[in-house]
């Protein structure tokens, strides 16, 4: 099942035409993979502290749909894709979140991570057995 997280364009976020910079969405992607390690009721920090993994990015793909603009309401879904020894692969969709004049959501960007779990030393390693379980339910809970 994916997980969604909301928040504001920041005028930061955007360029001289008030138009989010495309890098933009990869921090994004980021945000809504750490949302979907919460609402699981794991973390990232964890995953680090406790478990000595890491999860450096190999691959990463948007396509861009439609502009997002400073101070619009966006939504990030995000879910697991792929769950294979030590590879991970997350899915995102960006939405802007509907409005008063409009009442479905638009799709402003769509994209995949693809991740590699590893030690400190960038040696690969498998994900803990209960952030992997967390995850494949999840994806179960798409089919």
């Amino acid at each position: 099942m994916a997980v969604t997280t909301e928040l504001r364009v920041r005028y930061a976020e955007t360029d001289q035409m008030g138009v989010v910079y495309y890098a933009n969405y990869l921090v994004w992607f980021e945000l809504g993979r750490v949302e979907l390690l919460r609402a699981s009721g794991y973390s990232y920090d964890r995953l680090e502290k406790e478990h000595g993994c890491i999860l450096p990015v190999i691959e990463a793909r948007c396509r861009y749909r439609s502009p997002a603009r400073y101070d619009d309401a966006i939504l990030i879904e995000t879910r697991p894709a792929l769950l294979r020894g030590s590879v991970l692969k997350f899915a995102y969709r960006i939405f802007r979140k509907p409005g008063p004049e409009s009442q479905a959501r638009e799709l402003l960007a769509e994209g995949e991570t693809v991740h590699v779990v590893c030690d400190a030393q960038m040696q690969r390693k498998p994900l803990p057995p209960h952030y992997a379980e967390a995850l494949r339910k999840r994806m179960d809970e798409e089919l």
